[in-house]
């Protein structure tokens, strides 16, 4: 089931217990403005992102079952990064940055504590947040990317890596470890499958360049899922989870704001019955 409109006032129409997973990617702060006064990541601070954020999961919490999961890939972004989405008299002007750092006509508001260059540190934010909601935080799975994006930087190192939490919404919730797992070179068994996922980034034409790689939604969906479950992603975008699920025999739901990358989710999971 694909659903375009507002995140929130979308999940109220969800049934309640009806989701055994949520894999999902939510927008980067301050990256993109899709023009629309309900869209997230253009709030004012990183601490107001987060709390909306939040606020979304704890509406998530109400259609995922008892034993079900979440699986949220989070990036993060540093403060006052150029081709920032805000501007106004409160903003970060080229006075406050310094002559080393110029940016472009919109920065961030002035902070409390973060500074130019600053990475804001948004995953960790999340993670904390998330636990003072009552979710538990079962693990911290690094996706690093054999070829990253290039950066025009040389006063650090070259940033390869994203965080993916899972979540439960109980202690005790369905995890299918042998599903993902390595089988041994030699003879019966397998190997549990470890905390760092080296998946490279793929494209999707008419995409975002942030396309969810196929490998990572099959991953989270094989460990938490059987065949008929019903996978939520919030945050639709290209329609990678939905495209995953469909070929996994796992039904979905996909909610997304923007109605362009909605006709690409239909292009993109009618192409999956195909298989």
């Amino acid at each position: 089931m694909l659903i375009n409109g507002d995140c929130l006032c979308s999940l109220k129409s969800i049934e309640k217990d009806s989701v055994q997973a949520v894999v999902t990617s939510p927008p980067y702060w301050g990256l993109r403005d899709y023009d629309n006064e309900n869209q997230l990541g253009q709030e004012s601070t990183p601490e107001e992102f987060v709390s909306k954020l939040v606020q979304l999961f704890h509406e998530i919490k109400r259609v995922l079952r008892d034993d079900g999961t979440a699986w949220v890939n989070i990036g993060d972004t540093y403060f006052g990064a150029k081709g920032g989405a805000w501007e106004g008299k409160n903003s970060i002007t080229t006075e406050d940055t310094g002559s080393e750092y110029r940016i472009k006509k919109k920065a961030p508001p002035k902070h409390t504590y973060l500074k130019i260059k600053d990475l804001v540190g948004i995953p960790w934010m999340f993670a904390a947040a998330m636990q003072r909601d009552g979710w538990y935080l079962r693990q911290d799975i690094i996706w690093h990317k054999p070829v990253p994006m290039p950066e025009s930087v040389n006063d650090r190192l070259q940033k390869s890596h994203e965080h993916i939490f899972l979540f439960s919404k109980k202690p005790h919730y369905y995890f299918d470890a042998e599903a993902i797992g390595t089988p041994k070179k030699e003879g019966e068994g397998w190997v549990r499958k470890h905390d760092v996922w080296e998946i490279a980034t793929s494209n999707y034409q008419g995409a975002h360049f942030a396309v969810f790689p196929t490998k990572l939604p099959e991953l989270c969906i094989k460990a938490s899922t059987k065949q008929g479950d019903t996978v939520l992603d919030p945050f639709m975008g290209s329609g990678t989870t939905a495209y995953v699920s469909q070929r996994l025999g796992r039904k979905w739901i996909g909610i997304e704001i923007n109605p362009e990358y909605v006709e690409i989710i239909k292009k993109r999971t009618a192409q999956s019955e195909l298989f």
